[in-house]
């Protein structure tokens, strides 16, 4: 350990040369850089592990249709309706004369869902889930437009079309699905006949459509592009001379802000299943020192340094030069139909779980945990690794008693299902680790 603490003082030295040289978390200037100054590595502070439930997420206006169900051993039974609202051309191709209208004939009416490349769970299974009508407008009940991932809507238990089908989101472009004909027949008559013209019109008779998966045949949580997604309505003239004369409107979400995936979470059974209220927490030492983290849902993993600001005892003049936090994955938690995600996004919040912001460094770009995945025999070198040096100086040095805390997500935490469960400092396989390296000076 001397030997490492020694070449790390001469390469923060020579780094300096007489000038401030930023080390990256803290500004290391040459009035710090006595002979007589000491470096040390500090790995035995308290870290503080819990799980958090956000309120609501905003899942309007993520350009992403989520839909489908799958029972998670760990976190419990995940599921995602996906609700909008559509628009497009009212009239029907022709000259616009009465006499062509009239020899217009409805064909057939689909719902053609283009592939985001976003899957979750095991898409070897067969998905279904069924087409229904709203009978309600998409319009959000609240004040700032946005729908969330507890919002829901009222639909019709009818269904205008289902599918049972083998999700293949890389390998294919898309999945057609064959709609109710007396549904589409009907719209289309309403076109014909000149009572739908625009788009209020149109909306008045159809207010809009949900995906809803079934609970009985689903085991994976599939993404299709909302912007390029469609309904299809194909019609023809009657009795046409050629086959050329086939014609089709298409129907599309044209406001991405009334498109939004209602995501739920039942936990019932699970180590997590008596998650607190949002401004609560649920100790890492209740749920076998592990925490957890679940984008679209709202879980969210939060961690403490109750004891940071003790450090600044150590000397009656010192300082943090960085720092890092492991935050590693438990054994055995994930897999290829669970995949580790590549990084994690960092927030800084209080005591009641309220965000201030992204955890940021000494430069004010924002800071992310990055994922280490050169594994070992006992996979301990797999893990997220957060810059925190910044941050803990800061709190250190605070001097009201409040203090602030990091909360872990995973990016895509409004448009995405993907989990985390992470150890905390007293896990047997996979601890959480700090690194603090401190000069007094």
């Amino acid at each position: 350990m001397s030997k490492f603490l020694l070449m790390f003082f001469f390469a923060v030295t020579m780094l300096s040369c007489g000038t401030d040289t930023d080390a990256g978390e803290f500004v290391v200037g040459s009035d710090y850089l006595a002979v007589n100054n000491k470096v040390i590595l500090i790995d035995t502070v308290t870290v503080d592990m819990s799980t958090i439930n956000f309120d609501s997420l905003v899942t309007s206006s993520q350009s992403r249709i989520l839909v489908g169900n799958y029972d998670d051993p760990i976190f419990g039974k995940v599921k995602s309706n996906s609700y909008f609202h559509l628009a497009g051309s009212y009239t029907l191709a022709s000259s616009g004369s009465d006499t062509e209208y009239t020899n217009f004939v409805f064909d057939s009416i689909s719902m053609i869902l283009k592939y985001d490349n976003y899957y979750y769970g095991d898409t070897t299974k067969v998905q279904t889930f069924d087409i229904h009508r709203l009978t309600q407008k998409v319009k959000p009940n609240t004040d700032d437009d946005s729908f969330y991932n507890n919002s829901a809507l009222a639909y019709s238990s009818e269904s205008l079309g289902t599918i049972s089908y083998k999700p293949r989101p890389i390998e294919k472009d898309s999945i057609n699905i064959k709609m109710d004909k007396t549904f589409g027949n009907e719209l289309f008559q309403k076109i014909k006949k000149r009572e739908i013209t625009s788009f209020d019109s149109f909306t008045e008779y159809l207010k809009g459509l949900v995906l809803v998966p079934s609970s009985s045949n689903s085991s994976s949580m599939i993404g299709f592009n909302a912007t390029t997604s469609k309904v299809r309505l194909y019609y023809s003239k009657y009795q046409a001379d050629t086959e050329d004369e086939a014609y089709h409107l298409d129907f599309t979400i044209a406001d991405v802000s009334k498109q939004f995936n209602s995501i739920s979470l039942d936990k019932t059974g699970t180590l997590i299943q008596n998650l607190p209220v949002s401004s609560k927490t649920l100790s890492s030492s209740l749920t076998n020192q592990q925490g957890f983290i679940q984008s679209g849902t709202g879980v969210a993993c939060r961690i403490d340094f109750p004891n940071i600001k003790q450090l600044k005892y150590i000397a009656d003049n010192g300082a943090i030069v960085s720092a890092e936090l492991l935050v590693k994955p438990v054994n055995n938690t994930y897999s290829q139909q669970f995949v580790l995600g590549d990084s994690l996004k960092v927030y800084v919040g209080d005591n009641l779980n309220r965000i201030s912001g992204s955890l940021v460094n000494s430069a004010g770009s924002a800071v992310y945990g990055i994922l280490n995945k050169k594994s070992d025999e006992f996979n301990e070198n797999i893990a997220y690794t957060i810059p925190v040096g910044s941050f803990l100086q800061k709190e250190m040095l605070k001097k009201s008693d409040s203090r602030s805390n990091l909360i872990l997500t995973l990016p895509g935490i409004s448009k995405t299902v993907n989990r985390l469960v992470l150890g905390d400092q007293k896990h047997p396989n996979n601890k959480i680790q700090l690194k603090i390296y401190y000069i007094s000076y």
